[in-house]
């Protein structure tokens, strides 16, 4: 949604107030034993409002819109709910409360890729899904049930399971609510979330006909025929980098002969972004970061040799050693159309570590996370190849660190990260070559009308490792280039969210416990958002008093919570975790996750050596930044009823961002 667009909307969201309903002044019911959280309900299908309870029925409200609850009554043999679509005090009508469902916690799910995995089962009742997660081996307990699923449609104890293709949340909005949720060990000694979720698609919550599978072979093959790419290399043209800039053009040129030989100029393209440092500390190096290649401006090889003919490497040093790399690829991704292509790829080539986020040297004032969660609203996956030359010799550990995580693409566990010993160049060829190669050829297969063949046909066997590290490389490439045609194929096509009710599910696949199969969103709305940063605030601030001093992070944690209404005889405890002195919003109790930093106390924070504690505060001070970045992207604030406030809109914050 354009600014524009959302301006509209909110102003006829505001236009619609007067019409929605008689306002009343006092706010929605409070769930029980709470002070701050009101309670809300979530439709199912066919749930209509009516005037009064018992009364007229009126128009039947979509599917999984989220009411607060004003009043409550019983009338001819029913319970019902008084509902307004926002807490400020504006009633719409009257639900018949069995056909809502409470939503205490304002959490949802997103699927991640199922490249790579199964799908995920929704199960009827937890004990069946407790006895895989508690299986000495969940094979042989799972297997059954999945050879039933493919050959009859079906399985006892499972109500569905999830699409075959990728359903992209940002392009097809779906609310999969957490009703509830425990994180559990499971026999595989593997922390796991069991959620009970609600899923039904926002579009097409009435309708199975919709489902994915009702897709036919005839129609991906037609669709998978249109599949493109762009691969957008982010290279270091700092001192010492031209013989690798030098053959990244060489392994350009090549590969665009090839692509042209075939007929697939329209369907491969390549840009090219570099990257400096700082220019206030050192003006000489002209730039922090340039594009000379955008991939929609690039007509053939010939036009991309002549636009990268005057990149050469800088003629001065930097400042640091590290360079601001996180600017190049944040200038990729963010400058860059991604939209006309299928396949999207960032290949990020660098001697040196990154600018933290948290130095004043830093362009863009992100982590390597921070950079990864912004990557993926595009789809795009980040290639790093780490030149290990000898001069970084001791910046290597860290620097490695910092790019197998920015590295990580989405929901695979598979870390795009390929180390070049000595900073080798016929080495570094022979990867890009390889690399450009796969790429090349993924999207050959595609014109030919061949599908990705589904996300457990292409899946790693358990413990089977690859012959080398090249061969890593094809392999992983090969398992992104699949979740990429899944991605395509799901938009193309239109998969939905199953249309299931309530279920239970594992956050994680029930063979390889370690590999996630959803994101949880926390769904938090505007003022929430201000009061999660101005808390987080204040700890970074007695945190970074506490380096100097470890009890006077405590100290100053102990004032603060007083003056937000804490016990101050029972602050005085040295126990006392930052959850028990009243830095845990209510809107943060019951979430299924542990937090690093509402469970810390004192003598934890004592412990540690001042290593652990730069570290902790690096931390904090990233989410920190991320909640600003969230509060400004106005195109993601999303409303959960129709006419309600805006100020009730909530933003899907991702699960590991909240503190």
């Amino acid at each position: 949604m354009t600014k524009t667009a959302l301006a509209r909307k909110t102003a006829a969201a505001l236009g619609l107030l007067v019409l929605a309903g008689s306002v009343h002044a006092a706010p929605p019911l409070l769930q029980e034993g709470k002070k701050t959280l009101y309670q809300r309900v979530l439709t199912t299908p066919g749930c209509a409002l009516y005037d009064a309870p018992g009364g007229k029925s009126g128009a039947v409200q979509p599917t999984f819109s989220r009411f607060y609850v004003y009043a409550t009554q019983d009338a001819g043999g029913k319970s019902w709910v008084r509902i307004g679509p926002d807490s400020f005090g504006k009633t719409q009508g009257w639900l018949d409360r069995s056909c809502t469902v409470d939503w205490k916690m304002q959490m949802s799910l997103a699927f991640t890729n199922p490249a790579g995995r199964d799908r995920t089962l929704f199960f009827k009742d937890r004990p069946a899904l407790d006895g895989v997660l508690n299986a000495i081996d969940p094979v042989e307990k799972i297997a059954p049930t999945r050879q039933q699923l493919k050959t009859k449609g079906q399985a006892p104890g499972v109500v569905a399971q999830e699409p075959e293709l990728f359903v992209d949340m940002a392009k097809n909005f779906y609310l999969m609510p957490i009703l509830s949720g425990e994180e559990v060990m499971t026999e595989q000694n593997v922390r796991v979330r069991v959620l009970n979720v609600a899923s039904v698609s926002a579009d097409s919550a009435d309708s199975a006909k919709a489902h994915q599978d009702s897709s036919t072979a005839q129609e991906r093959s037609k669709q998978i025929k249109e599949f493109s790419s762009a691969v957008v290399f982010v290279i270091d043209s700092t001192i010492s980098m031209d013989p690798y800039i030098e053959r990244t053009r060489e392994a350009v040129k090549k590969i665009y002969a090839k692509v042209e030989a075939e007929h697939l100029g329209d369907k491969v393209k390549f840009g090219l972004v570099a990257f400096r440092s700082n220019i206030k500390a050192a003006p000489a190096l002209e730039y922090v970061s340039k594009i000379y290649a955008d991939p929609n401006e690039v007509k053939d090889g010939a036009d991309f040799m002549a636009k990268v003919a005057e990149l050469k490497q800088a003629k001065v040093s930097s400042s640091l050693f590290d360079e601001d790399a996180y600017a190049g690829v944040m200038d990729a991704i963010n400058s860059i159309d991604w939209r006309p292509y299928g396949a999207r790829y960032v290949v990020l080539i660098t001697d040196a570590g990154a600018i933290d986020g948290s130095d004043k040297l830093s362009s863009t004032g992100m982590s390597a996370t921070q950079v990864r969660l912004e990557a993926a609203k595009p789809g795009v996956a980040i290639y790093t190849l780490h030149l290990k030359t000898p001069a970084g010799a001791k910046d290597h550990a860290s620097a490695e660190a910092q790019y197998r995580n920015l590295s990580t693409y989405g929901g695979t566990n598979v870390s795009l990260y390929y180390p070049v010993n000595a900073g080798d160049v016929n080495e570094f060829g022979k990867k890009v070559d390889a690399l450009s190669e796969a790429i090349t050829q993924q999207v050959k297969s595609a014109y030919q009308g061949e599908d990705a063949i589904g996300s457990a046909a292409n899946a790693t066997e358990p413990g089977k490792k690859p012959a080398n590290a090249d061969a890593k490389m094809l392999e992983d490439a090969a398992l992104i280039g699949n979740a990429m045609k899944l991605a395509y194929l799901g938009e193309r096509i239109g998969t939905k969210a199953p249309p299931v009710f309530q279920a239970w599910i594992s956050d994680r696949d029930l063979i390889k416990q370690t590999l996630p199969t959803t994101d949880v969103r926390v769904l938090l709305t505007k003022g929430q958002l201000s009061d999660l940063s101005d808390v987080m605030k204040k700890i970074v601030d007695a945190a970074n008093q506490g380096l100097i001093s470890p009890t006077d992070m405590f100290n100053q944690l102990r004032s603060v919570a007083a003056t937000m209404g804490a016990d101050p005889n029972q602050l005085q405890k040295s126990d006392k975790k930052l959850s028990d002195m009243g830095f845990m919003a209510e809107y943060l109790e019951g979430l299924p996750y542990q937090s690093e930093v509402l469970n810390l106390d004192e003598q934890t924070w004592k412990s540690w050596d001042g290593l652990a504690q730069e570290k902790f505060i690096r931390n904090l001070s990233t989410k920190l930044r991320h909640y600003q970045i969230y509060n400004a992207d106005v195109d993601r604030w999303v409303p959960l009823a129709k006419n309600s406030d805006p100020r009730d809109f909530v933003y899907p914050v991702p699960l590991e961002m909240m503190p």
